[in-house]
Formats: C-alpha cells, sequence, structure tokens
C-alpha cells in the first residue's frame, strides 16, 4: 500500500507540475499588441479596418492575440509611429507608409502612387508581383526593427476642395493647401505651397485662412471633418491617390517572440481586412456625395488641360526622384515593369465607363 500511496502521490506532484508549466507556457504565449494609430477610429474605411482587426485577433485566436488600440496622440503622435514601434517603446502601430517619406524617399510608392494602380492592381503587386518583399527590404535596409503587414486599402479619394473653380494651372498658382504624399510634389511644381495637416487640423485651418484649400480623403470621411460647411466646390477624381495602403508595424523582436500560428493570424486577419475596408469605404461614397450636392456642394472633374497638366508634372517628380535615391528607382522600376504587363489585361478584361 506504501507503493501504491507514493505512486499516487508523486503522480499528483508531476502532474501538478505539467499543470503549472502548462499554464505558465499559456500565459508566455499570450501576446498584446499596443497600437497607436494615425487616424481616428471614428473614420470610416481609414481609422475603423484596424479597429476590425482589434476585435478579430482574440476572435481568431482563442485571445492568446489580442490588440489595444490607442487614438492620434493619446500613447505616440502619428509621425512617431515608425520609430516607436522600431525602437520597442510600442510593440505595433498603424499608419500609412507615406508618412516616412522624409526619412525613405520610396516609402510613398507603398502609400499613394499618382496615376497608379488602383485597389486590385496594387493587391496584385504586392502580394504576387515583387511588392511585398521591397516593401520590407526598405524598412531592413534603413535599419528599422519592424515587420511591415498592409492592413487596410481604400480606393479613390477625392483630389481638393476649394472655394474658387479651377479650370487653368493658373488658378492654383499661390493657393497654400494641405496635401498629402507624392501628390504635394506634383501640386508645388503647379505653383501651390503644401503642408501636410493632420485631419484634426484641417477644418479649422480653413476657417481662419491659414489654408486656402485642402484634400484629404474619401467624401464619407471629408463629411465628418466638416469641408463642406465652408468650401464649395469638391473635385475629382483623385488623381493622386488612385488608392491607398495602410500598415500595420510590429516590433521585430515582438513578432520573433510570437508563435507561427499567432504570426498567420495577424497575416491573415490584415489581409481579411484589405477586403473589409475598400468594401467598407465603396459602400458609402456615393450617398455622402448626394447629400454634398443636396447642400450646396459643387462636384466638379478635373477637365483634360488640368488633367494632363498634372500628369506631366507628375512625370517631372517621378523623374526627379529616381535620379535622387535608388531605392526609390528600384521600386518604381518595379512597380512600373508589373503595370506594363498589367495595361494588356486591364484593356482587354474590363468594359469601359458608360455614361447610363
Amino acid at each position: 500500500m506504501n507503493k501504491i500511496a507514493k505512486s499516487l502521490v508523486s503522480a499528483a506532484v508531476i502532474t501538478t507540475a505539467m499543470t503549472a508549466t502548462t499554464a505558465t507556457v499559456q500565459a508566455a504565449d499570450r501576446v498584446l499588441l499596443k497600437t497607436p494609430i494615425a487616424f481616428g477610429s471614428h473614420l470610416p474605411a481609414l481609422g475603423t479596418p484596424i479597429k476590425w482587426v482589434s476585435e478579430q485577433l482574440p476572435v481568431m485566436s482563442d485571445n492568446t492575440l489580442k490588440m489595444k488600440i490607442y487614438e492620434p496622440g493619446k500613447l505616440v503622435g502619428a509621425k512617431e509611429i515608425l520609430d516607436a514601434v522600431s525602437s520597442g517603446k510600442v510593440n505595433s502601430g498603424y499608419a500609412t507608409a507615406g508618412y516616412w517619406q522624409g526619412k525613405m524617399p520610396a516609402a510613398a510608392l507603398f502609400s499613394a502612387v499618382p496615376f497608379g494602380p488602383e485597389a486590385g492592381e496594387y493587391m496584385a503587386w504586392l502580394y504576387y508581383g515583387n511588392g511585398m518583399s521591397l516593401y520590407q527590404e526598405m524598412y531592413d535596409t534603413n535599419g528599422y526593427n519592424v515587420k511591415v503587414i498592409p492592413c487596410a486599402i481604400i480606393s479613390p479619394e477625392t483630389s481638393g476642395w476649394f472655394n474658387k473653380e479651377i479650370n487653368t494651372p493658373e488658378d492654383l498658382k499661390g493657393l497654400n493647401m494641405r496635401f498629402f504624399g507624392l501628390g504635394a510634389s506634383v501640386m508645388e511644381k503647379m505653383g501651390v505651397s503644401t503642408s501636410q495637416l493632420p485631419g484634426g487640423e484641417i477644418f479649422g485651418a480653413l476657417e481662419k485662412g491659414a489654408i486656402d484649400a485642402s484634400e484629404f480623403s474619401q467624401p464619407a470621411i471629408d463629411k465628418l471633418l466638416g469641408f463642406h460647411k465652408i468650401m464649395k466646390y469638391n473635385y475629382f477624381p483623385g488623381w493622386h491617390q488612385q488608392a491607398t495602403v495602410f500598415e500595420l508595424l510590429v516590433n521585430k523582436d515582438a513578432w520573433g517572440k510570437m508563435s507561427g500560428g499567432q504570426q498567420a493570424i495577424v497575416e491573415n486577419t490584415c489581409k481579411a481586412s484589405m477586403t473589409n475596408a475598400i468594401a467598407e469605404g465603396e459602400s458609402m461614397q456615393f450617398e455622402e456625395m448626394a447629400k454634398a450636392q443636396e447642400n450646396g456642394v459643387e462636384i466638379r472633374y478635373w477637365n483634360d488641360t488640368m488633367l494632363n497638366a498634372f500628369e506631366e508634372k507628375w512625370l517631372e517628380v517621378v523623374e526627379e526622384k529616381t535620379a535622387a535615391d535608388p531605392f526609390f528607382n528600384k521600386v518604381w522600376s518595379d512597380l512600373s515593369t508589373f503595370r506594363k504587363g498589367y495595361d494588356l489585361w486591364e484593356a482587354n478584361a474590363f468594359l469601359p465607363r458608360t455614361t447610363k
């Protein structure tokens, strides 16, 4: 009986130890991504995608993965997200690569490209061309300790709110305008002074006359910022941002500590978010445009003179940036090669737009 008792005691001790070890492993496996975001989570298709991701991760991972998002400026400033994630101050962050073009000129090509690819083509290059390998290479070669994951994409934005008609390039000269990314370089060649104000500061700047005009995002997002209350003309198409990609950055050390399954959940949830974001954005723009018209906003489509002028200046910007930065040239050459191949498909596969 003593032997049996001893065996039972030993078994109980081993079981308790194994249970404790398992509990410790499970606790160690749990990951909380503390994620400052560059766009308010109330902004549809701009900030809502990362909120959706934060809601899906615990469900998909049986609570081994969680994400806590911090609204813009609450933990880290929008323009500080890359450095904060790389240094480990936070283990993740959500922004758009265009914010880093001052540090890495090619970053803008992974955000939005003037006269560039629409969402489907952009995603094709990222996921099935060389886009993702170049995207990660950019961060690696510049010494940033981050894993980059595309986590949302939106379709075309409006290209500007103005208080006067713009019919010729001369009408733009001398204006002060909020403008984003590579498009800002084009506008400066058109004689416009540009600044990249955060969304929450644009209305006040317009109201006070600090800037004369602004672009920001899609109609449903611009409405929430109140542009329609003080600006009369809203111009389309968004030649400067036919599609815009948003990224989840994860500190590489934190990424390396996650299991392969957890990494896959994050990557695939972000890929699902790409679909969700573009569907959400596409679903609501026409209704908001109609309401804006009812409230006196005049929706204008750029005439050929203006579109040709924008494109001409864009090609000048490309020439300058490819000559100035080898990696910009590398990414631009790869994207251009992909797009030339894609043109054969696009020219033959899709119906032309009709006026019916």
